[in-house]
């Protein structure tokens, strides 16, 4: 059933006498160009006041999830909020549940949450449609990614520009950014190039450090047959990058540009340059020469569906472990969050293929003459060194301590089990040797030490302490600086990713080529891999870790 708005007015003002106010079941909410509201049946709900349309629009941004009355304070008044904040914030609320119904904006401890559904909300389905374009072929990903692009009425909630929540305005001119960047990505595998060349002018004039930009308009240039205007766009590109940035743009853009300076033409950007038989040949050798670092990775999806469960995650769709475990630890302590997952990961799963596929390395190292393994994990469990027990190896752990005295310190775990605070990395060398044995990096703490960097908390206290390579012993450090990277099992949607490679990188980024093992990566995981020169294989891990050891074994034999 519709509800009438008053009679001969087509916009319901909030604010006004309550005999003119009225609930709707559902409004429609846009915040893809300037905030607005509107009825089930399209007619418009202007929200008045200020901070009335500014607490809706945090809550928007954040809609499904409780947003405490601490956050949604600071979000409108910033760190120093007047005595009445508290006040003006009840007020706000009341009158806009006013106007949208009290079942929509409901009170759910530390806060609220606002329910909306992806029909009725502009940035759900404009991520809806995002979603469904990865994977698609390309005119099929190119028609979806339109759709989305084509919810976008203007600069997003342009008047909030100067509020203190203005960073997360910030990230929907990101998330609008990067899909036309996917779109043009669609386009160009399309066949489509010519035709996009203004388009990418205009947005490289922009946007002119958004190097996945220029290298879209100088493929589009290069394809309709222009390849000296692709060539000047690298040079005035080049040129800016130097005086404004004070160093040329990366690695991938300038082998564009030599590509095109040799006529290679109707180049892939997706594609990695080996076929997957030269690839897995590749990294065959870079393994048996010992200068090659895998990075494990794991999903932490499962983990964060339970703690959700145990403790009542107000979400339907507990993907994030970071952000499920902050909820833990602000609402019920960090004492349960740390019990609930001791007693979890002690149960560890048992080995993957993965596991047990570096677990039966070591021989072969040994055969060949190089140093054992540095692994490098952001797993919490025992999985990879229960997979090396069982291959009867004997290795080394150092393990990250994110709590306690220690507290930032990394710790080394021998296999007798004698554990030793690392408190002066550059000299620490005692019973850690590759030579010896191989070494489980584990970036993130592990269960034994029930010490874990798990919650958003942890992570941004992590970041702020600097590379790795100020923490782990110099003998790692040096292997870190002077090695390929294999990324295995790694999703963008993970903190740990990107804390990782923060880590591991820093600023300068890899000094070496990298690759990255991902199943089904969707587009913006590929534009991540490719903005950090890392070529992406999109291949199940079980999988390409059999053909790795097919390979190797086949390589052994053929010694014999």
């Amino acid at each position: 059933m519709r509800l009438s708005p008053p009679d001969h007015s087509p916009v319901t003002t909030l604010g006004a006498r309550p005999e003119t106010s009225y609930n709707v079941r559902m409004p429609a909410f846009r915040v893809l160009g300037p905030l607005e509201v509107e009825t089930d049946d399209g007619r418009s709900i202007e929200i008045g006041g200020g901070r009335q349309r500014a607490v809706l629009a945090v809550l928007l941004l954040r809609a499904g999830e409780v947003v405490s009355k601490e956050s949604l304070i600071t979000s409108i008044w910033g760190e120093t909020p007047p005595k009445a904040a508290v006040t003006a914030l009840q007020n706000a609320i009341v009158a806009l549940r006013r106007a949208l119904g009290p079942d929509l904006l409901r009170t759910k401890a530390p806060g609220y949450v606002l329910e909306v559904n992806g029909g009725s909300f502009d940035l759900r389905e404009f991520e809806q449609l995002r979603r469904q374009a990865a994977g698609r072929e390309a005119p099929e990903r190119a028609n979806l990614l339109r759709q989305a692009l084509d919810l976008w009425r203007g600069p997003p909630l342009a008047e909030f520009a100067y509020e203190p929540f203005r960073d997360d305005i910030r990230y929907l001119e990101e998330l609008r950014l990067l899909a036309r960047e996917e779109w043009f990505d669609a386009e160009l595998e399309a066949g489509r190039d010519a035709e996009l060349v203004p388009q990418l002018e205009t947005l490289v004039a922009e946007h002119w450090s958004r190097e996945r930009l220029v290298e879209q308009l100088m493929q589009a240039l290069c394809r309709a047959g222009r390849q000296a205007d692709a060539l000047a766009v690298y040079q005035a590109a080049y040129r800016r990058f130097v005086e404004e940035i004070g160093g040329p743009p990366g690695p991938r853009l300038q082998r564009l540009n030599l590509a095109i300076i040799n006529g290679e033409v109707g180049l892939r950007p997706s594609a990695p340059s080996a076929s997957p038989t030269e690839h897995i040949e590749e990294i065959a050798g870079l393994m048996l020469a010992g200068k090659l670092v895998p990075v494990l990775g794991s999903d932490g999806t499962a983990l964060a569906s339970h703690l959700a469960a145990r403790f009542g995650y107000p979400s339907a769709d507990p993907q994030d472990l970071a952000r499920v475990a902050q909820y833990v630890a602000l609402t019920k302590g960090s004492g349960p969050l740390s019990d609930e997952l001791r007693d979890m990961l002690a149960q560890s799963p048992p080995p993957g293929a993965m596991h047990r596929f570096f677990a039966s390395l070591p021989p072969r190292l040994r055969e060949a003459g190089v140093p054992h393994q540095l692994l490098v994990t952001t797993s919490y469990d025992l999985s990879l060194e229960q997979a090396f027990l069982d291959a009867g190896e004997e290795f080394d752990v150092v393990s990250y301590v994110a709590s306690g005295r220690d507290r930032g310190r990394f710790c080394h775990v021998q296999p007798d089990g004698t554990t030793t605070v690392i408190d002066v990395p550059n000299t620490y060398a005692t019973e850690l040797s590759l030579d010896r044995r191989t070494v489980i990096l584990k970036l993130h703490g592990d269960v034994e030490l029930q010490s874990f960097v798990v919650t958003e908390d942890d992570y941004i206290d992590y970041l702020a302490r600097g590379d790795v390579g100020g923490a782990i012993p110099v003998g790692l450090a040096a292997k870190l600086s002077r090695s390929h990277f294999l990324f295995l099992g790694y999703g963008l949607s993970e903190w740990n990713l990107r804390l990782v490679l923060g880590r591991m990188w820093g600023a300068d980024g890899a000094s070496w080529r990298s690759w990255a093992v991902q199943p089904e990566a969707k587009p913006l995981e590929r534009q991540f891999w490719r903005a950090r020169d890392v070529d992406l294989f999109e291949t199940p891990l079980d999988e390409y870790v059999t053909a790795l050891g097919r390979f190797l074994e086949l390589t052994r034999e053929s010694r014999v």
